[in-house]
């Protein structure tokens, strides 16, 4: 048997057609994605929205691909396509004339803080990337049926394979070529070119199709030996293809959403999960020998229970030790998932409706993640539903060829059955623990597109204290007796940087009338704490329920409702929310968004940092609460005051091991005057940061090198 020849020498036009349109497919996900991260507070669910949009595309052009295929001659699929390229083209080019760039909206489309935000997503991108998406989401499915009417003697899955290929080429392009050589505008109008190109080599390829009569594609293919010629597949069949997508689906989302939740939502690590889930496409449809069921099925097994593992030591586990379980996990259940998939592919002539159910359980997977999940699930369960249903459809698949199972001897078949069973109460038992836990002593837990709030009742007598988490990071606590209520604690008492910097601020110190204080990140409110009459508090909060847990008629956290000076919220993206307001002239600005584990780093850039300026008084502070477990942003912090000029000092604050009201913190204080940092116990408590004396990173909107900031 001659070999088969590579990809691109198989059916060059068609291959560069198909590669090129997959590369802009995948590439116009991480443009979109970065340009409304920021717009939404950049919450993980971002992401995970935009990934139910892109699925729900890329449903609907396999739809198109199908109906276009089955409905219609040859020469009218070719006209058709044809304007609708020509469409797609004169629409980008349209908006090139009164947009930044083709594909990004102008500032006018930034949402309102009182919106849904899942929905003003779908909507933002349907009315921005809707119809050229739809185009490019069609490629695939379309034309490989081209190529089998033109070709029927060769094998139109290998171009899937080579679709995939160009799928994980725009992805690996983007965080390390595009975005650091970018700005956002021109990485628009550079896609917006390759779509032109696109859409010259997709109207070449259909141009034979006007030569060729109508008839139905070849019944047969010999090399899919899954196909019975002939013969429609059954409806078990679609069933099993479509679980098969579901399953790969939400594990590729649950995943996403996991390691988003512990470090930050950025570009590099959307790409991480994508790559892999790719990856196992192109190995399981061009390499199909690779895929060997007791080889992955174990692979599956194992990596679920490493995966489990990780879930139950939460955030005590190593960064590293995360990231690679989840990885090998989301490896291992796509290997899987896919290597049926190729196994059971059929004949040519049911191409696109293969390829359509794929689709749908893509996109059921993406509606489960992004909106069913969120609406009945109090916490992140998605990757406890994902791990126990591939062990599932493990088993099914298993029972499904019960024929050689029976074949074993009596007990071979009894200790299957057992290690089988066994496996399967062993991880439902594992995950539902782990989940319950979850809600273990809590008073109240909330979940929206922001994330999972939980408060939780500690202590007794005087010790009894309210604590906020988001998600697994604390946010703060307040003592529930009347003569402590007002104490602040955690990260914000009176030994922490920020403490330190209102009690010694210059104009409490010399009595110079009241402060004016900006918070960018509510948590239960502690700061309040340190007004006075005369003092003016403003709280940024993205999250309208943990504004609610301290401005409602019978708060939880009372430090808001009880504080001596006067105090605001405004509801949204910090960031936003500044950018329409008018200079605040605040004596004190403290960002708190970067203890969570997960980081808004759209509020740490230059662009960012220079916003904070425009509203802060020329001898303010600007305290930045740094404290983190797995990065250490002290780079970012001198890459800032390198481009700013800005002087700082560090606080690392020494705790007590028995006073529990106080937390270990680490805040950076930064001023354009250095009188505004020079008070004693400033100086005394602190460093001053040095240019020499450790690296620098400087962030910006078009670029934010994460991996250099990790923890070593």
């Amino acid at each position: 048997m001659n070999p088969k020849p590579p990809l691109v020498l198989a059916a060059p036009p068609f291959a560069a057609a198909i590669g090129l349109g997959a590369f802009l497919l995948f590439l116009v996900q991480f443009i979109m994605g970065k340009l409304i991260l920021p717009w939404f507070g950049g919450a993980a669910a971002v992401w995970t929205t935009c990934m139910l949009f892109f699925q729900v595309g890329l449903l609907l052009g396999y739809g198109y691909a199908h109906l276009l295929t089955s409905y219609l001659p040859p020469r009218w699929q070719r006209d058709v396509h044809v304007l609708l390229l020509l469409l797609s083209f004169a629409l980008l080019a349209g908006r090139a004339l009164i947009w930044p760039s083709p594909l990004l909206p102008d500032d006018s489309w930034k949402p309102s803080p009182a919106g849904r935000p899942s929905l003003q997503i779908l909507l933002l991108l349907s009315l921005t990337v809707g119809l050229p998406y739809l185009v490019l989401s069609a490629t695939g499915p379309l034309l490989q049926a081209w190529f089998a009417r033109l070709r029927p003697g060769q094998l139109p899955y290998r171009l899937y394979a080579l679709s995939n290929l160009g799928s994980l080429l725009g992805l690996l392009s983007y965080p390390f070529v595009l975005e650091p050589a970018l700005p956002l505008p021109a990485q628009g109008r550079l896609w917006a070119l390759g779509f032109g190109l696109f859409a010259i080599g997709c109207s070449f390829c259909a141009l034979p199709l006007g030569r060729l009569a109508a008839r139905p594609l070849p019944a047969t293919n010999q090399e899919v030996p899954s196909a019975v010629p002939g013969q429609t597949p059954p409806l078990s069949r679609y069933a099993l293809w479509f679980t098969l997508a579901a399953v790969a689906s939400v594990m590729l989302l649950a995943v996403t959403n996991q390691i988003c939740q512990e470090v930050a939502v950025v570009p590099f690590l959307w790409m991480l999960p994508l790559c892999l889930y790719l990856l196992s496409f192109i190995l399981c449809f061009e390499y199909e020998r690779l895929y060997r069921r007791v080889i992955w099925g174990t692979a599956l097994v194992l990596s679920a229970g490493a995966s489990a593992a990780t879930l139950h030591f939460g955030t005590d586990a190593p960064l590293p030790a995360q990231l690679g379980a989840h990885s090998f996990v989301l490896l291992a259940y796509c290997m899987v998932c896919h290597g049926e998939l190729a196994a059971h592919k059929p004949a040519a002539r049911y191409l696109t409706s293969f390829y359509l159910t794929l689709s749908a359980g893509g996109a059921a997977g993406g509606l489960f993640s992004a909106l069913l999940a969120p609406a009945i699930f109090p916490a992140f369960w998605e990757l406890h539903c994902a791990l126990l249903a591939g062990v599932i459809l493990l088993g099914g698949l298993l029972w499904g060829e019960r024929g050689a199972f029976l074949a074993w001897g009596l007990w071979p078949r009894l200790a299957g059955a057992a290690v089988g069973v066994a496996v399967l109460a062993g991880l439902g038992t594992v995950l539902v623990t782990e989940a319950m836990d979850d809600l273990g002593g809590a008073v109240y837990v909330s979940r929206n597109f922001f994330g999972v709030l939980r408060v939780s009742r500690r202590g007794q007598g005087s010790e009894e204290s309210l604590r906020l988490k988001h998600g697994r990071t604390p946010h703060g606590m307040q003592y529930t007796e009347p003569q402590r209520h007002m104490l602040p604690t955690t990260f914000y008492n009176p030994g922490s940087g920020v403490g330190l910097a209102i009690a010694n601020h210059p104009r409490r110190l010399h009595q110079e009338g009241g402060l004016r204080v900006g918070v960018v990140g509510l948590g239960v409110g502690t700061l309040a704490a340190y007004a006075r009459p005369g003092d003016s508090y403003r709280f940024y909060e993205i999250n309208p329920e943990v504004i609610r847990l301290s401005t409602s008629s019978d708060p939880l956290f009372t430090y808001l409702r009880d504080a001596r000076g006067q105090v605001t919220t405004v509801l949204g993206d910090a960031r936003l929310s500044m950018e329409h307001e008018t200079p605040q002239e605040f004596d004190l600005l403290a960002l708190d968004a970067f203890s969570s584990d997960a980081i808004p780093i759209h509020l740490l850039t230059r662009e960012a940092v220079e916003l904070y300026l425009r509203h802060m008084k020329h001898d303010g502070i600007l305290a930045v609460h740094i404290t983190n477990r797995y990065l250490d942003l002290r780079p970012v912090i001198r890459g800032i005051m390198e481009q700013t000029g800005l002087f700082a000092v560090l606080i690392d604050q020494d705790i007590d091991p028995d006073d529990l009201t106080s937390w270990y913190s680490r805040w950076v204080l930064l001023s354009r005057e250095w009188q505004s940092l020079a008070a004693s116990a400033l100086v005394q408590t602190g460093v001053q940061l040095s240019f020499d004396g450790g690296r620098r990173v400087l962030w910006t909107d078009a670029h934010s090198d994460l991996w250099r900031v990790r923890r070593r």
